[in-house]
């Protein structure tokens, strides 16, 4: 059973009244973002038997994964060595599938208000949800992939010029170019280094943005390291080819070209949260990002942020952080609307009780 199925049959069940009365039907948690971490906050609602709603802007589930780096490998998620950022999220949508989540995809909240302890969260196409309680899993908002700044290359893309791949296959045996010095570009550059004829990878700085053991990999790798250099201008061959033009950054004198067929750029992307900033509720902002405290609650009460969307001191922005906060935050949650609720048991709990040795 696909996602699309449960997508249908739940909101069939769900078609927003209860049966027997007109009364609209009210959720325990409206989760508002379909990315990795959203995925997992619904699943783990729905192991605590609550009612929950994910909504998600986008026409499928798995956020910035699905749509900008469906290639790379995951590294820094427990229990998988490196797994495809495909293969990730379908791991995410089967485990998803287990419990009546109601998934709106092609759903954007365009406001959320309060009223007493009832969310009301508006959507694009004019559907009004309610619910006991929210938890923002957005990330950072909207999200594109960062332009290089460079003249006619817009013209270029789809010709030779990418900004993110969704099958690395597009490349066996190409001379590619990897513009970019962060995780995404060095975990790029090593992953086709094996199926393409030729990698460079071009970087503005001597040192890379990556995480330590993945910038060891790629100096053990076959990747043409092109640094510190910038990419002064790309130019389509008679026979197809790129040829871009690259200069030391400290002095446009330095100039090499190479000839390649494709030039993959990865600086990253722009986000931003304007839909957001028009919402009546605001909660307290940290930056872009919604301000939470130990529970991941915001200064509003029921309102939680976790994942990308949320800030603390301390907080590093991996999704293997926002995984953990999920079930943190939908505990909260369900403290909120059920303060009577018993938390959560925990085998090893009921072990420890069992060996307590007594001295009275």
């Amino acid at each position: 059973m696909g996602v699309e199925f449960l997508f249908e049959r739940t909101v069939a069940q769900k078609i927003g009244f209860i049966e027997g009365n007109m009364a609209q039907e009210i959720y325990d948690i409206a989760i508002i973002g379909g990315g990795p971490v959203g995925m997992f906050a619904a699943f783990y609602a729905g192991l605590r038997d609550t009612k929950v709603i994910l909504l998600e802007s986008l026409a499928t589930l798995g956020g910035q994964v699905t749509s900008l780096y469906p290639e790379k490998t995951i590294l820094d998620v427990a229990g998988f060595s490196a797994t495809k950022g495909t293969d990730f999220i379908a791991a995410l949508s089967q485990q998803l599938q287990r419990f009546p989540v109601d998934i709106r995809t092609q759903t954007t909240v365009v406001n959320l208000e309060k009223s007493g302890n009832l969310f009301t969260v508006i959507t694009n196409n004019g559907t009004s949800i309610q619910a006991k309680t929210v938890i923002v899993a957005t990330g950072k908002g909207a999200f594109e992939p960062r332009k290089i700044q460079v003249a006619g290359v817009d013209n270029l893309v789809g010709q030779g010029v990418h900004y993110f791949i969704k099958n690395k296959h597009d490349f066996d045996n190409h001379h590619i170019a990897i513009a970019g010095g962060g995780d995404s570009a060095v975990d790029m550059a090593t992953m086709l280094s094996h199926i393409a004829a030729e990698t460079t990878l071009i970087h503005r700085r001597d040192n890379f943005r990556a995480m330590e053991q993945s910038v060891k990999t790629l100096m053990a790798s076959k990747v043409i390291r092109e640094t510190p250099k910038k990419i002064l201008s790309v130019s389509k061959q008679p026979d197809g080819r790129l040829k871009l033009r690259l200069a030391h950054v400290k002095d446009n004198q330095q100039v090499n070209d190479i000839i390649v067929n494709d030039l993959i750029i990865n600086y990253g992307f722009i986000s931003e949260n304007k839909t957001i900033q028009a919402w009546a509720v605001q909660p307290k902002l940290a930056g872009q990002v919604f301000a939470v405290n130990q529970t991941l609650e915001t200064n509003v009460p029921g309102l939680f942020a976790i994942g990308d969307a949320s800030h603390y001191i301390g907080k590093a922005d991996l999704i293997a952080i926002g995984l953990g906060e999920a079930p943190s935050a939908v505990n909260a949650a369900i403290r909120c609307f059920d303060p009577n609720r018993g938390g959560p048991g925990h085998s090893s709990s009921m072990v420890l009780k069992d060996t307590i040795v007594r001295n009275d």
